[in-house]
């Protein structure tokens, strides 16, 4: 065995909010190219000829994308350069989201949106990794907050930006314009400083001929998921080509059938847990310096903790309603309440901006100063947030007097968005510190997938069928279950704490 490196001695303080701000701007723009398509729909719908579930799908083709890409790349932010994928993440999803803007059908936007969705996912497990490592212990739940901030204050921007935008220049050149800063600021990333990563063990190389030593185990352990797509993928083209089908239909049946290919993977692994036997004992033997023991060690570790296993599920449905939300509220909105596109986002930007931000910054302090008395202090926060803000958003959508609506939103997007950095944090508070971006992506990808990525097209299907109005209703109903879960994680969390710091104290144990 080799010497140990030399210990790191860390970034400076002033260096950590300098990276912390840097990465918090480009979560911001990431959520703005993801959620300006939301302000988009009516100009696309009519110059695409598209419908709601046309719409819904190419929402969702950018969360299936993201859910299925981040994991991959989180074990890659853990093996390699945290700052190369994040770098190549930020010019992958603003380059595709400016090619969006050259697309001529439902197909063409579909493809560059999905790959918005691959190179957001590079950029955010990496991120979040970092920025846990910049600030440890207390700190985290704040600097977690802020980097969160992004996802409301971002995916409001995008909406507001691209209502406006569009109401001069059109929907094309809004999606285009709002891809540019992406690229110039790619270059920051690259430069960053790793706050405490040593260089690493295993190439990606030797990582991918490991993983080919248990191809075969590996086949016999996701065949429910291989089989799902490809009964999907046979459904797809008997609708399309033997019965004329229109593509929204296409893509349902695939979506559905990788959905319960999922599903079935899901249970196996839920038995094998149950059973106490290793769910990828057809890897080679887990170490915490061996690549593909990193893997096996993140999936191992969720299926063992507790904590993980309510923030996973209440993260889904928390996904699953406010994404939702956030996506259909421009439509929402000028169904119901009878405002133009511009004066719809216009609207949501003022009062989302500042109500989010709000929500955003106040979890974390909230969660940093309740966690001066208490270990439970950031899933009680979350739990809060969420078990108040979805009866609130309940009662919104209900509303359609334009002055009830207002003051009403403001406070359900508060509450919503307390959770976003208490959640995460959380997260990384319940793992061992090496395996946190690959932990991270799997979190990510399991509360797209089971989340925004049923919620958009669904929503979609629903309101072509019985209008927005009553469909979207579906949504905050998915939050309140969300927080009942995380409630339970409330009872679990200091164990779980402990136990990862008694592991962490430790020589580095071999299972």
């Amino acid at each position: 065995m080799g010497a140990s490196p030399a210990p790191f001695s860390g970034p400076t303080r002033r260096y950590a909010w300098y990276a912390l701000a840097l990465l918090a701007v480009l979560k911001l723009l990431s959520y703005v190219n993801r959620n300006v398509i939301f302000a988009l729909v009516p100009p696309i719908e009519l110059d695409l000829h598209l419908t709601d579930a046309h719409i819904g799908w190419i929402a969702s083709a950018f969360v299936l994308l993201f859910s299925v890409a981040v994991f991959p790349f989180g074990v890659l932010s853990d093996l390699r350069s945290r700052r190369a994928v994040a770098g190549v993440g930020v010019v992958i999803w603003s380059a595709f989201a400016f090619l969006a803007g050259f697309s001529q059908g439902f197909w063409g936007l579909f493809m560059t949106r999905a790959a918005v969705g691959i190179g957001t996912a590079a950029f955010t497990a990496a991120a979040a990794s970092l920025v846990a490592d910049y600030f440890p212990g207390r700190r985290r739940a704040l600097a977690m907050g802020i980097f969160s901030a992004g996802i409301p204050v971002g995916g409001i921007l995008g909406i507001t930006l691209g209502g406006q935008l569009e109401a001069i220049y059109g929907w094309r050149i809004s999606m285009m314009a709002v891809a540019v800063p992406g690229i110039l600021l790619a270059a920051l990333v690259v430069r960053l400083t790793d706050p405490n990563r040593p260089p690493p063990v295993y190439t990606v190389r030797q990582y991918w001929r490991q993983l080919e030593l248990g191809a075969t185990g590996a086949f016999k352990a996701a065949w429910p998921l291989l089989l799902g797509a490809g009964v999907g993928a046979v459904a797809a083209w008997l609708l399309d080509t033997r019965y004329g089908a229109t593509s929204s239909l296409d893509i349902a049946a695939l979506a559905t059938g990788i959905g319960l290919g999922l599903a079935g993977n899901l249970v196996l692994l839920v038995r094998a847990n149950r059973r106490k036997e290793d769910v990828f004992d057809f890897l080679p033997a887990a170490s915490m310096t061996d690549a593909i023991g990193e893997t096996r060690v993140a999936v191992n570790t969720v299926f063992r903790t507790p904590t993980l296993k309510y923030l996973f599920v209440g993260g889904a449905l928390v996904a699953f309603g406010v994404n939702g939300l956030v996506g259909w509220a421009p439509t929402f909105m000028s169904r119901t309440l009878g405002l133009s596109v511009a004066q719809g986002t216009l609207l949501l930007g003022q009062w989302g901006l500042l109500s989010g931000t709000a929500g955003t910054l106040a979890g974390g302090f909230t969660a940093d100063w309740l966690g001066t008395y208490t270990g439970r202090a950031r899933m009680i926060v979350s739990t809060v947030g969420v078990c108040i803000g979805g009866p609130l958003a309940v009662w919104l959508l209900a509303v359609r007097d334009l002055g009830l609506f207002v003051p009403v939103f403001a406070a359900s997007f508060f509450f919503l968005t307390l959770y976003n950095g208490p959640v995460i944090a959380a997260v990384f508070d319940v793992v061992p510190g090496r395996i946190g971006a690959t932990v991270m992506g799997a979190y990510l990808l399991f509360i797209h997938v089971a989340g925004d990525a049923i919620a958009l097209p669904l929503v979609g299907i629903l309101s072509d069928r019985f209008g927005i109005d009553r469909a979207i209703f579906i949504l905050p109903v998915a939050v309140i279950l969300g927080g009942i879960a995380l409630y339970f994680g409330v009872g679990t969390v200091v164990r779980d704490m402990a136990f990862v710091a008694s592991r962490t104290t430790a020589s580095h144990p071999v299972e």
